[in-house]
């Protein structure tokens, strides 16, 4: 994968582990604009990034693009990690999951559109328009709750819920202990329970 003019060249690996890097640091010295702590961050977490994405957006070209831009977004936005706040580790994946859901969700935007297009000529039963609308206010309902969840609580619960993974890979994806996970996802689920009026 390679960078655009507005960052560094990433390096063509897949992202081979890197165990003994000090991400936190690494991400400081590419705060200041150090290419080879860049490049060794991208060499130790590329591997992790790609396979969330993947698992997101499920095309293997589609989730290189959104790899790429992640790194992009990471390179120009360094400088606002705070380790006080999380891992570096959590950090980027939470930039990844972001920037995959939002390819996700432009996705399905765009083919919607293009659905409306073609089914504007023909005629639609009221059945399938009143299901549709209802599946629609359904998924708005969802993703203002979603908004009332803190960050921690979000990244944790999408996660588990739209990303599919098991509380044990949300606490490695995220550079939290298992207990740490499992009571963010639980919080999060019970706000979202809470928020949309579903009986406990």
């Amino acid at each position: 994968m390679t960078a655009a003019s507005s960052g560094p060249t990433l390096p063509a690996t897949e992202g081979a582990a890197a165990p003994t890097a000090d991400l936190a640091e690494l991400l400081r010295r590419s705060a200041r604009g150090d290419e080879s702590s860049f490049a060794a961050l991208y060499d130790a977490t590329s591997r992790r990034v790609y396979g969330l994405v993947l698992r997101i957006v499920r095309d293997p070209a589609m989730s290189e693009e959104v790899t790429q831009e992640v790194y992009l977004d990471v390179w120009r936005t360094s400088a606002r990690f705070d380790a006080a706040r999380g891992s570096a580790m959590s950090w980027l994946m939470t930039i990844a999951h972001r920037a995959a859901v939002d390819r996700v969700r432009s996705s399905e935007a765009s083919r919607r559109r293009d659905d409306n297009h073609a089914s504007a000529t023909h005629d639609v039963a009221f059945d399938t328009t009143a299901e549709a609308a209802h599946t629609s206010l359904e998924a708005q309902r969802v993703r203002k709750a979603l908004d009332t969840l803190t960050e921690a609580q979000r990244s944790a619960v999408e996660l588990a819920y739209l990303g599919g993974y098991t509380h044990t890979e949300v606490a490695k994806l995220l550079g939290l202990p298992l207990g740490t996970a499992k009571t963010r996802i639980r919080d999060g689920l019970i706000r979202l329970r809470d928020t949309l009026g579903v009986p406990a």
